[in-house]
């Protein structure tokens, strides 16, 4: 079963960005693997008005109980006041695909 895994979301500004959340969860066992998406065109409302941005999409894969210290360490490194960080449970997958999440991410 796949339900302790997840995709965690997040867009960021630029690769420069992209790249230093990417490398310190990979790094720091939070994550199996980030995918970094460029070319992310967002419409957002924010103050009061709408914006627009040329973002990149941070594709990040892990298990459930990681997801408050990759939420806590995104932040951290994060330029935006209140940066997009959401999960998506996964519900079916490869095994061995999800199998290698979880060895990646063991301490």
């Amino acid at each position: 079963m796949a339900e302790n895994h997840i995709v965690t979301l997040c867009t960021v500004p630029d690769k420069k960005a992209g790249e230093r959340i990417a490398r310190a969860l990979v790094e720091e066992r939070l994550a199996a693997c980030v995918n970094i998406v460029p070319g992310v065109a967002s419409f957002y409302r924010w103050e009061g008005k709408v914006e627009e941005a040329s973002e990149q999409l941070l594709v990040i894969k892990t298990a459930a109980e990681r997801f408050e210290a990759v939420k806590a360490r995104i932040k951290a490194l994060h330029p935006y006041d209140v940066p997009e960080i959401i999960a998506i449970p996964i519900t079916a997958g490869n095994r061995e695909y999800l199998d290698w999440i979880t060895d990646s991410i063991k301490s």
